[in-house]
């Protein structure tokens, strides 16, 4: 096959050429828009999933459909960044975002209250204890400068949403990778945007992160389960996947035998990022129209080694060996969620001794929780890599503490 018309897309992000299962999902967020327009409440959603499954394709056609109905849009990928650095990204951003509102030359007086409250939230102290504001409008006294990061987040999105409906806009803020917010910047965030909602602002809040993420959101604010739903983006059903895998193909006048969508079924499991790889994989060893089984089978190889020297590789090279080894055991339980003294048994060590390990997993984004005192990876078929990349479970030797530490690692 031609690689210049290879229709499928393996790449962190990229839209495939057919958005395939998620139509409820857009749906969805085209209501929450129309109807905060309106002035009419509704919740909005932080999308939660495994790694691989579209949850960032998905906020990047949100920004899309925003657009196109002239709202307002601000993109970011959550890292962790300690409050300061995450008022300075925020800053840059909605600073930008309010000069796109309403350009300086035609500002009224709700639009320099607006840039008043930001600037105000952008002061920062400098090592001498003098007071820097990072642009050169003057800061408003008594809002977005409570050095609270709540408080001053929500002066910040109730002004720019009174702006934003002024001007006929609407504004949403989308998040990728929400877990990564430290606590008390999630807590401002869901914070603020519930005061928005109270004033029927049209101002949102949409986020995509690990599934996690709903606990930490319950955690940071009891009432986030009723400001938010959670849907969860998963694998594609059957007849979706055929639909992922056929769909670009035919617009390029190429057709799958079934037995070849069976087969491709069978490697992937219905998970995007999987169909994409293994498309683009097939397409490259295909010799024509209609792609087989065994066209399948021969990109088998070249699938497994690509997912292992990228999607599965990138996230075992930050760990280090006793993680390793915990990863490991891990796979060797299974791929279901596994129990942290079943871990640990297996280990030879107890799970009192291994929780730090856990927890720093889960930190990275590696593992999350779906039930007290389990652990599952992040990323689908984790298990199967870890058996090929480690062929053998080897536990490094215990590093001895002082006495008052809970671990010997």
């Amino acid at each position: 096959m031609d690689a210049v018309t290879n229709p499928y897309t393996p790449n962190a992000g990229a839209t495939p050429e057919a958005l395939i299962g998620r139509d409820e999902l857009l749906d969805s967020f085209d209501i929450l828009l129309r109807r905060l327009e309106r002035g009419r409440a509704e919740q909005s959603m932080i999308l939660t999933g495994l790694r691989g499954v579209g949850k960032t394709v998905l906020l990047g056609e949100f920004a899309r459909l925003a657009l196109a109905a002239k709202w307002e849009v601000v993109e970011l990928e959550a890292m962790k960044h300690d409050d300061k650095r995450f008022r300075q990204v925020l800053f840059s951003q909605l600073r930008s975002a309010l000069l796109r509102i309403s350009p300086r030359a035609r500002w009224n007086d709700r639009a320099r209250r607006a840039a008043g409250v930001l600037s105000s939230f952008g002061l920062t102290a400098s090592t001498d204890g003098s007071v820097a504001v990072t642009w050169d409008i003057e800061p408003l006294e008594g809002a977005g400068d409570h050095g609270e990061l709540a408080l001053d987040l929500t002066d910040v999105l109730v002004s720019l949403g009174e702006l934003a409906a002024d001007h006929g806009h609407g504004f949403v803020l989308l998040v990728d990778e929400v877990q990564f917010l430290g606590e008390r910047q999630l807590e401002a965030v869901i914070q603020a945007i519930h005061r928005t909602v109270q004033l029927r602002l049209p101002i949102t809040f949409v986020g995509a992160g690990l599934p996690q993420i709903a606990e930490l959101a319950g955690d940071a604010k009891s009432y986030a389960e009723r400001l938010f739903r959670f849907p969860e983006v998963g694998s594609l059903e059957r007849s979706e996947a055929d639909l992922a895998f056929s769909s670009p193909a035919l617009a390029e006048g190429v057709g799958w035998e079934a037995d070849a969508l069976d087969a491709a079924y069978a490697l992937t499991q219905g998970y995007p990022y999987f169909i994409q790889e293994l498309g683009y994989q097939v397409w490259s060893v295909a010799q024509a129209s209609p792609i087989t089984a065994a066209d399948v089978a021969v990109a088998r190889e070249a699938y497994e080694s690509k997912l292992d020297g990228s999607f599965f590789r990138v996230r075992l090279d930050r760990t280090t060996p006793l993680q390793t080894a915990y990863l490991r055991a891990m796979a060797e339980l299974g791929p279901e969620p596994q129990k942290a003294s079943e871990v640990a048994k297996l280990m030879g060590r107890e799970s009192t001794q291994l929780g730090p390990t856990r927890a720093e997993l889960i930190d990275m984004g590696l593992l999350f929780t779906p039930v007290h005192g389990y652990a599952a990876f992040t990323v689908p078929d984790f298990d199967r890599f870890m058996l090929r990349a480690v062929p053998e479970l080897v536990v490094p030797p215990p590093r001895h503490r002082k006495k008052d530490s809970p671990s010997d690692e």
